[in-house]
């Protein structure tokens, strides 16, 4: 397929060679996962450049010999035991919120689950796991989701200045952070990766370790708003929290494709795939492939296949967050489910053109006054 600057590409669909290719770091390399997907004007790239912003490969487009040992950098900061030990504290920060939410809900007023509840959670957690810089949420937030559209939307020149001036702006409060910050940052400083790498680690987990998850929260709470009967089986027990996340994972996934590049030729499902070809991994339709689960369209929690989505990635460049990502939504479906009771949705979550995030900008609903919670 053509894309809107006339690019070919390929694309995959099916379950077993979307994992083929992730599964193959070596033959579908992931040097173009970072590339723009509109290409940038001089004018923009000068905007960069005047604020010294630079993506050297650390993470998701890292196919070198560096990328092991940064992973497993960021993995420690991340490591399952870090994460479980932030559980008790977000419960008890979620739960507050839901219990002024509902008190709002119960007078008729609207309330919007992602900008009162879901939006800021996620960075609010991988701040303690690993001492992000002490900047303001809401410049954190809207640079995340700047560089999600100056990287992967299909954009006019305006815009891409726009967005490389906010975009370079606060690229320098990262390498200022990179420099002297503890946490993460100290440790690859420590490990004797260069600056631009340390801000490369910091980009990235910003961009894609915390925004994604609050998309991700707001498109699962929108879809359990539609789903009565699960909601039902969660206050009864019958159906379980986890079953419900990997099931929201499967149907709603914030990321819904990736990018590789093929370095040699190969054949693919048949298919000959020239070297240089790049693909366009469809993970969102290889989560709903009839080969793999029982019900691929309907959200039926705990349904076989329902794990083996692929929202995650899988290989060598599989998502390092994807413990933290699993338990924060698990706390929000716990404490946040039967806020859903009794609502109409007055403005469903919209997601702008964008050729892998979905960025949902809000999602607000209603609770006649009076109406049973």
């Amino acid at each position: 397929m053509s894309d809107h600057v006339g690019v070919r590409h390929l694309v995959v669909t099916r379950h077993a060679l979307v994992r083929q290719v992730l599964a193959d770091p070596v033959t579908y390399r992931p040097d173009n996962a970072l590339d723009a997907v509109t290409p940038m004007p001089v004018t923009a790239l000068r905007v960069l450049a005047g604020h010294r912003f630079r993506l050297p490969p650390t993470l998701a487009n890292n196919s070198g010999a560096s990328h092991p040992e940064i992973r497993a950098i960021v993995a420690a900061a991340l490591h399952p035991e870090r994460v479980a030990a932030q559980r008790p504290w977000l419960t008890v920060l979620v739960r507050d919120r839901v219990a002024r939410l509902g008190a709002r809900l119960d007078t008729g007023a609207p309330v919007d689950l992602y900008a009162d509840l879901a939006a800021d959670l996620p960075l609010l957690t991988l701040a303690r796991l690993v001492e992000l810089p002490d900047a303001p949420v809401g410049a954190v937030k809207e640079f995340a989701r700047a560089a999600l559209e100056l990287f992967w939307a299909p954009l006019d020149t305006d815009r891409q200045l726009a967005l490389a001036a906010e975009v370079g702006q606060f690229h320098r409060v990262l390498r200022d952070f990179a420099a002297t910050g503890g946490g993460l940052a100290g440790e690859l400083r420590a490990a004797g990766h260069p600056p631009d790498v340390v801000v490369g680690a910091l980009f990235f987990l910003l961009v894609a370790g915390q925004e994604t998850t609050s998309q991700f929260l707001t498109l699962l709470l929108h879809r359990l708003a539609g789903e009565p009967a699960v909601r039902a089986g969660l206050r009864t027990g019958d159906v379980a929290v986890a079953d419900v996340v990997e099931e929201g994972l499967r149907l709603e996934p914030p990321i819904v494709t990736w990018r590789r590049v093929a370095a040699t030729d190969s054949t693919l499902g048949g298919t000959a795939v020239p070297a240089g070809s790049s693909l366009v991994l469809w993970l969102a339709r290889a989560g709903r492939d009839p080969a793999v689960v029982e019900t691929p369209d309907e959200f039926r929690p705990g349904q076989r296949g329902s794990r083996r989505h692929l929202s995650f990635g899988a290989g060598a460049h599989r998502c390092v967050g994807d413990v933290l990502a699993r338990m924060e939504a698990a706390v929000v479906v716990a404490e946040a489910a039967p806020l859903l009771d009794g609502v109409t949705v007055v403005r469903p979550p919209w997601c702008p053109d964008n050729l892998t995030f979905r960025m949902p900008d809000a999602f607000v609903i209603r609770r006649s006054a009076g109406a049973p919670a």
